[in-house]
């Protein structure tokens, strides 16, 4: 995919932004939403956003900001998992702490909100011990939302304890939605405040992109990406009316942006922002090249989307309206599911195998094809396929010998309590690394590995999750099928 969105002018002209925005006041809380790293949607999205960009900005404060981190006890309580890595809550904070303090920045903080005594919650807190993080508890916070006397009082806000910060710029961020983060952001003005600190409240926010018409295909990118939410971008008419500008926003900023707007009027004594864009810090759509080619990008992001809606349909962690939203929502753009070539090649493919699960990936211009074997998933043997083509390796030439996967399946199966038939992509690349120690040939081709990234990928069959992460952490772009494998 041809890049259209320039990544050093967005670092550039971002860090002049949020500088601005610090500047008015003697600390900032910024609260991030969205992915704090591995930020795929947007590198899908806009091609040239780099997934780890938002790092790279923040490491751009790294003398003068901090973390906090904000999850949800409620979260921790039900093992919350993140679909993009298949892992807990729980543990992507643990991740977020690891990488971060890898990169130079320094987390000082985890909160966990909502909490009303849930064990794990608790249990949860001993083990951030061991990182060294100080752990506060947050509470429901009474009065909310409507009854602002209640809220911003000592019974509200003034109810969780005090965070103690040290840096001049605090970023608020989470594993995920729903994690209290604004009602963290806006407890802690409070407190700064009763101490007599200037303290401001700003909001990252990647998508949606306000600088851009409200039905442009990244902004209904982002509707289909949270249509489990029931998002909906709409124009911002507070920023309208205030400025006469149009400006583009989401249904749940809008429809809360009165109370908050009382909130830190209350807080601060003065009103500060007028619009829900006003609290935004992302200057994205100054930092597109190529719109036509954004364009799109988004409009495959949402196919991409509606496939992978039926699948989590199919595997019962969505109800239909997920699926539903997002087809209106390709309506609306004049595409379908049929727009997604590598779906209909990877369809023709199980259609000559005799109904056999099939895949399909697309290596520059070229399709190529793979089916379930004896030894190996779909997605196994069309990546091997793929990595032979680029490698400019024979097709009739096994890069891995039957002998060698023959005992991996079995003691795969002797050792797994499912049996199955064929190894999965995460094996076969174990399998091909171990090879490639005494062949340079396997050693030439997982080199080459890297050149799949941003190839397009399709399953005729529902692939396993393991098998979805590996080719997502590969930068893969995949999908499938829903019909479950019982070949």
């Amino acid at each position: 995919m041809k890049k259209c969105f320039d990544a050093t002018k967005y670092l550039k002209i971002q860090k002049k932004k949020i500088k601005q925005r610090i500047q008015m006041f003697d600390k900032l809380y910024l609260e991030f939403g969205g992915k704090l790293i591995d930020d795929q949607h947007a590198a899908r999205t806009l091609p040239g956003f780099l997934p780890d960009l938002k790092i790279r900005l923040l490491q751009e404060f790294k003398d003068e900001a901090e973390v906090i981190l904000c999850i949800n006890a409620n979260a921790i309580e039900k093992s919350k998992i993140r679909a993009d890595h298949m892992i807990s809550y729980e543990t992507e904070v643990l991740r977020l702490i690891e990488f971060l303090r890898a990169k130079g920045l320094y987390v000082s903080s985890v909160v966990i909100t909502l909490f009303d005594g849930q064990k794990k919650a608790k249990d949860f807190a001993k083990k951030l011990e061991d990182y060294k993080i100080n752990v506060y508890f947050h509470t429901f916070t009474k009065g909310y939302p409507t009854d602002v006397d209640t809220i911003v009082s000592d019974e509200g806000y003034g109810a969780n304890p005090y965070i103690k910060t040290t840096r001049k710029l605090v970023v608020v961020s989470a594993p995920g939605p729903c994690s209290g983060k604004l009602a963290t952001s806006l407890s802690q003005l409070y407190h700064e405040y009763k101490q007599g600190v200037n303290a401001g409240y700003a909001k990252f926010e990647t998508f949606p992109v306000w600088a851009l018409p409200l039905k442009h295909p990244v902004n209904i990118a982002y509707e289909a990406a949270t249509a489990d939410l029931n998002d909906k971008n709409m124009i911002d008419h507070f920023h309208l009316e205030k400025y006469g500008v149009t400006a583009v926003n989401y249904n749940r900023d809008l429809e809360t942006f009165p109370v908050l707007k009382e909130i830190l009027t209350r807080i601060t004594g003065k009103a500060i922002y007028y619009s829900p864009t006003d609290m935004g810090v992302n200057v994205i759509g100054e930092c597109i090249t190529d719109d036509k080619a954004i364009q799109k990008a988004a409009k495959a992001e949402i196919v991409r989307r509606y496939y992978r809606a039926l699948t989590d349909l199919k595997k019962g962690a969505v109800g239909p309206e997920v699926p539903e939203r997002i087809k209106l929502l390709m309506n609306e753009l004049g595409i379908s599911e049929k727009d997604r070539t590598v779906a209909i090649e990877a369809n023709k493919k199980r259609e000559k195998s005799g109904n056999l699960p099939s895949a399909c990936i697309n290596v520059g211009k070229k399709y190529i094809v793979g089916r379930k074997t004896g030894y190996l998933s779909p997605v196994s043997s069309t990546m091997l396929n793929a990595l032979k083509h680029i490698s400019k390796i024979p097709d009739e030439v096994d890069l891995i010998a039957p002998a060698v996967l023959e005992p991996i399946l079995e003691i795969k199966n002797k050792t797994s309590n499912f049996k199955e038939s064929y190894l999965k992509i995460g094996e076969v690349l174990i399998a091909l690394s171990i090879c490639s120690t005494t062949n340079p040939v396997v050693k030439k081709v997982l080199e080459n590995l890297d050149k799949l990234k941003g190839a397009e990928f399709h399953a005729t069959h529902m692939i396993s999750d393991d098998e979805l992460v590996i080719l997502s952490n590969l930068g893969i772009n995949a999908t499938c099928g829903n019909e479950i494998d019982i070949a």
